[in-house]
C-alpha cells in the first residue's frame, strides 16, 4: 500500500482495500467513486459524492466544494457534518 500511494502521489492517513465488495456492499456503495467518511466511533457521518463538480477534466477539481475535506473539517472542528449526504456520480460499481 505505501509504494501505491508513493507511485500515485496519494497522500490518504488510511486506505482500505475491499476486493471482495464486503464492506462496499455493507455501505451500499453503487458509483466509483462514492466517498464515506467515519469517526473514531465508528459512525459513518458522511456518505456521498467526492465534489459538487459532475466532471472528469481535473481542472474542475480546483473549482470545486471537495465534500469530503469539508466533512472532515467539520469533523475535526466538532461541528455537525454539513452536508452528511450528497447524490455520488460516477460509473457503477460492478460486484462479483
Amino acid at each position: 500500500m505505501a509504494a501505491w500511494k508513493a507511485g500515485v502521489g496519494a497522500q490518504p492517513a488510511d486506505v482500505i482495500l475491499d476486493p471482495s465488495g464486503a464492506l462496499g456492499r455493507a455501505f451500499d456503495a453503487r458509483t466509483t467513486p462514492d466517498m464515506f467518511v467515519i469517526d473514531r466511533q465508528g459512525r459513518l457521518v458522511y456518505a456521498g459524492a467526492i465534489d459538487d463538480k459532475v466532471s472528469t477534466d481535473p481542472a474542475d477539481a480546483t473549482t470545486s466544494h471537495n465534500y469530503v475535506a469539508m466533512a472532515l473539517e467539520d469533523l475535526r472542528g466538532g461541528r455537525p457534518i454539513n452536508p452528511s449526504w450528497t447524490k455520488s456520480y460516477g460509473c457503477s460499481v460492478k460486484y462479483q
